[in-house]
C-alpha cells in the first residue's frame, strides 16, 4: 500500500508560537486514523496540512504521492474529502440538503448556473440515502439539527469519491443518540473495500470508532505516540497526552477512558 499522507520532520509556526514540532507522521492506503489530544494540541492544524489548505513552516508534506509547495493544490484538492465545522458556517442557511451535497461537484457552496448530470444526481441521492438523509434532500440547511448536518458535511465530502477523507471533530455538540448513529456510519464507510483512507479528529477517547486502525496522539504540538490502535491507545500514553491520570479501557470494539482516583 502507498501512503496517501507522509509528513517527514513537519513543523508549523505562526506570530512567533510553535504549533506543530518536528512531525513525522504517515498513512497509508486503506487505514482508519485517530488524531487525539486535547484542545490547542494541534489536531486541526495537522489535519489543514493534510487538507493543503496550509503548508509546512518546514519540513516535507506529501500529500496522495504530491509533495506540497511543488503542485498546485487546486488540482489536488478534489481527491480530498473534508469536513469540518468551518466549512460548516460557509453553508447558506437557505440551501437545500441535496444542493449542499451535490455542488461539492463544482467545489462551490451554493447552487448558482452551474449544472449537473444524471450521474451527479445519482450519487447524491445515494449518498444522502447511505448517511440517513434521503428523507430531508429537499430541506434547507438552516433547520437540521447538529447530527443532520454533521451527516449532510461528511456525505458532501464523499460526492467527489475521494482518495483521502478528513473528519474535523465530526461527533462535537452531539448528544448520546447521535454521536453513536454517526461513528455507526464511519464504521459502515471504513468497512467498505472501495473507502478512502480515513483521518479522523477528536478529543475524546469515546469517539473512537471501531473501525480505527491507527491512533495518532498529539500534545502542544508534538507526537506523544502514533500507530496500531491497539498498542497506542494505553492508559499511560492517553494519560501523557491529556496531563492527567486517566485509566483506558476497552469494552468489546470500543474505548473509554476516566480519570484514576
Amino acid at each position: 500500500m502507498s501512503d496517501v499522507i507522509n509528513l517527514t520532520d513537519v513543523s508549523v509556526v505562526r506570530s512567533g508560537s510553535t504549533i506543530l514540532a518536528d512531525v513525522d507522521w504517515a498513512v497509508a492506503e486503506g487505514e482508519t486514523w485517530v488524531v487525539l489530544g486535547p484542545n490547542g494540541a494541534g489536531k486541526t492544524t495537522l489535519l489543514q496540512i493534510a487538507a493543503t489548505l496550509i503548508h509546512p513552516s518546514s519540513g516535507i508534506a506529501e500529500i496522495l504521492d504530491e509533495r506540497i509547495g511543488r503542485v498546485d493544490v487546486f488540482d489536488l484538492r478534489p481527491r480530498i474529502g473534508l469536513a469540518s465545522s468551518a466549512l460548516a458556517v460557509q453553508v447558506p442557511d437557505n440551501e437545500r440538503v441535496r444542493d449542499v451535497v451535490m455542488t461539492s461537484a463544482w467545489a462551490v457552496l451554493g447552487r448558482w448556473r452551474e449544472t449537473y448530470d444524471a450521474a451527479d444526481e445519482s450519487r447524491t441521492m445515494q449518498l444522502l440515502s447511505t448517511w440517513g438523509l434521503a428523507g430531508l434532500a429537499q430541506q434547507r440547511f438552516g433547520t437540521l439539527s447538529e447530527g443532520e448536518r454533521k451527516r449532510t458535511l461528511i456525505a458532501r465530502a464523499l460526492m467527489s469519491d475521494p482518495e483521502l477523507l478528513l473528519l474535523d471533530e465530526p461527533a462535537a455538540g452531539l448528544d448520546l443518540g447521535g454521536r453513536e448513529d454517526l461513528l455507526r456510519r464511519i464504521d459502515d464507510l471504513a468497512d467498505d473495500i472501495m473507502a478512502p483512507a480515513v483521518v479522523m479528529v477528536t478529543h475524546h477517547v469515546e469517539e473512537v470508532p471501531r473501525a480505527t486502525t491507527h491512533v495518532l496522539l498529539l500534545r502542544e504540538g508534538t507526537v506523544v505516540a502514533a500507530g496500531p490502535v491497539g498498542e497506542v491507545l494505553t492508559s499511560q500514553n492517553v494519560s501523557l497526552t491529556f496531563g492527567v491520570e486517566v485509566v483506558v479501557e476497552q469494552v468489546g470494539d470500543r474505548w473509554s477512558a476516566f480519570v484514576s482516583r
